[in-house]
C-alpha cells in the first residue's frame, strides 16, 4: 500500500502540497494499529456528535490520538530541528526536494 509522499527524513507526508507530521517511526505495528483505530473512530464520533459537547469530547479523543501518534504535540524527532507541521513545503527547507521530486513525476 503506498501512501502520501513522506520526506527524506520520514518526518513528514506531503498532502497538495502541505506539510504534515508524519506517526512516529518508534511505535510497534500493533501499538501503530490501535492508535489508528482509536483515531478512526473519534473522527467518526465527530461526523456522528449530535450535541456541541459531543462534538467537543469527539474533537479531544481526536487530539489524544493525534498526540500519541506523534503527529501533533511535541515533535518525536530529537536533533532540534524545527517543526514544519501544516505548512507549504514551497517555504520550507524541504522545497528544493519537491521541486526536484516533483519534475522527475
Amino acid at each position: 500500500m503506498s501512501g502520501p509522499p513522506k520526506t527524506p527524513d520520514g518526518r513528514y507526508i506531503v498532502v497538495d502540497g502541505i506539510m504534515w507530521r508524519a506517526t512516529r517511526p518508534d511505535l510497534d505495528a500493533a501499538k501503530e494499529k490501535a492508535l489508528v483505530g482509536d483515531l478512526v473512530d473519534a473522527r467518526r464520533a465527530v461526523k456522528t456528535a449530535d450535541t456541541d459537547q459531543a462534538t467537543a469530547d469527539a474533537r479531544a479523543r481526536v487530539d489524544i490520538a493525534k498526540r500519541a501518534l506523534g503527529e501533533r504535540g511535541p515533535v518525536w524527532w530529537t536533533d532540534g530541528a524545527p517543526d514544519y507541521n501544516r505548512r507549504a513545503i514551497a517555504n520550507t527547507p524541504y522545497a528544493d526536494w519537491w521541486e526536484e521530486r516533483s519534475a522527475k513525476a
